[in-house]
């Protein structure tokens, strides 16, 4: 599979660079196709295309917009199966919810901000002025790899809708879910320059598109430490910045819930994906007075996953994205091993893959580095706690605030959840939706996904006096 092109102002045309990108299927460390690295005259290009399209887009009237973006969306609905595989090629996801998961709950997401832009208020009168929404300008969206296709959608329609132009550029790792994003814009007949695709390394890309004079906003989803850098380039020119940055989620059980269900549902958030989201709990914080038993259903409910090839229908969770975050992962495993205790380690199998089983340490010190660090694998840690305050203030004690989930009964779960500094929290029974916002406290990030703040987010407020 080789796409050796970049889509600039409506069409694929020829990099000026030579230089290509091999991308493995993790499953097998395969190569399975090639993309083209784009350079800095790439992105120039591109950026000129957003740059002159968007007076044009901007003054396109919003039930206009709005079809083309059903056109997109019709398009992807005509292609799930083939951009699922495709997910499942370039990120090793398990094939039996990949599908859902990765795709068809984006489209999902996708048809509901055109709900709320068709009932989103542009124009306030307020009487001695009128506030206007009005879109930020071009947009260079930065997307990650452990979601390929829907980080895209989180970042492009809503901007799209809001009146933006848009010059993508996906992870390096995971590039051929964007491609779809390309061909849905020329489906649409979306006007030229409108949406761009630039496919490169970050260095060479994303740094240049994070620090060009005529991009007005940088929508950035990756680790904390890409998005510092990506700030500095950013901000040497006061641009927009929508930041969704790493996490280190804290699941807190109460006394007096069914520690097995809130169990089930805290692992349930950690080793699908094999752990690679930002948004994992990834430590469970527990009464120190129920520690056996506590344990004990861990490592019950942790057998029940079991890992290996994505087409192996058996199987939960497949290998981890690279050899850089097997590495990475490993040696976490390792300093987890010399700082904390051991509770289970799963099946290591024999494959070509890069197949991590689920792994868990209890008694961590949330002063550890495996209680502080972002782990990004099948990792969860057990931290023990004595009374609920200590609960809550080893749950805030972290530089990210991200996500989080809080079970007990009702009235004292709620309090809690009102005590944690997170951006996002599930209390018991409460499901995760797309639709909500989405976005961290502190390190976690700036900004929101999701909903109406997805919207908000890139749009500027005018107010004009009449």
């Amino acid at each position: 599979m080789e796409n050796l092109s970049i889509f600039v102002n409506g069409k694929w045309v020829d990099s000026s660079s030579k230089n290509v990108i091999e991308v493995e299927n993790p499953a097998n460390k395969t190569i399975f196709g090639k993309v083209t690295a784009a350079n800095e005259e790439d992105v120039n290009l591109a950026v000129k295309a957003a740059k002159d399209a968007f007076v044009d887009w901007k003054n396109t009237p919003i039930d206009k917009r709005i079809e083309y973006i059903n056109k997109m969306i019709e398009y992807f609905e005509k292609n799930v199966d083939e951009i699922a595989d495709i997910v499942v090629q370039e990120l090793g996801s398990i094939r039996k919810i990949t599908k859902q998961v990765h795709v068809i709950d984006y489209i999902e997401d996708a048809k509901n901000y055109v709900r709320l832009t068709k009932d989103k208020e542009m124009i306030e009168d307020n009487g001695e002025y009128k506030v206007y929404h009005e879109p930020v300008g071009v947009v260079a969206c930065l997307t990650p790899w452990n979601f390929p296709f829907g980080q895209i959608e989180k970042k492009v329609i809503p901007a799209l809708l809001m009146g933006n132009t848009i010059v993508l550029k996906p992870s390096q790792k995971t590039p051929f879910s964007s491609f779809y994003y390309a061909r849905a814009a020329k489906y649409a007949n979306l006007p030229a320059g409108v949406f761009n695709l630039i496919t490169g390394r970050g260095a060479e890309v994303g740094n240049v598109l994070a620090s060009h004079k005529d991009v007005d906003m940088v929508s950035f989803t990756g680790s904390t430490k890409g998005g510092i850098e990506v700030s500095k380039l950013a901000l040497d020119s006061v641009k927009r910045l929508a930041l969704e940055l790493g996490g280190k989620s804290a699941s807190i059980l109460l006394e007096g819930y069914d520690y097995e269900k809130a169990i089930k549902k805290t692992l349930s958030a950690v080793y699908p994906n094999a752990g690679q989201a930002c948004s994992s709990k990834t430590r469970l914080l527990a009464p120190r007075k129920d520690r056996e038993k506590i344990e004990e259903i861990v490592i019950k409910v942790t057998k029940e996953y079991k890992h290996g090839n994505p087409d192996n229908p058996e199987n939960d969770y497949g290998p981890v994205q690279s050899k850089d975050a097997f590495d990475k992962v490993m040696r976490y495993i390792e300093l987890g091993k010399k700082e904390s205790n051991l509770l289970y380690e799963g099946e290591w199998i024999e494959d070509d893959g890069y197949y991590i089983p689920p792994v868990v340490f209890t008694d961590v010190d949330n002063n550890s580095k495996i209680a502080q660090e972002e782990i990004f694998g099948p990792v969860e840690c057990i931290i023990f706690y004595d009374t609920v305050e200590e609960a809550i203030e080893i749950a805030n004690d972290s530089k990210y605030g991200l996500h989080g989930m809080v079970f007990g009964p009702d009235d004292e779960a709620l309090r809690v959840a009102r005590e944690i500094r997170t951006g996002q929290l599930q209390v018991n029974d409460g499901s995760r939706g797309h639709f909500a916002p989405f976005g961290g406290y502190k390190q976690s990030g700036i900004g929101r996904e999701g909903g109406k703040y997805g919207l908000d987010e890139y749009t500027e407020i005018k107010t004009i006096f009449n």
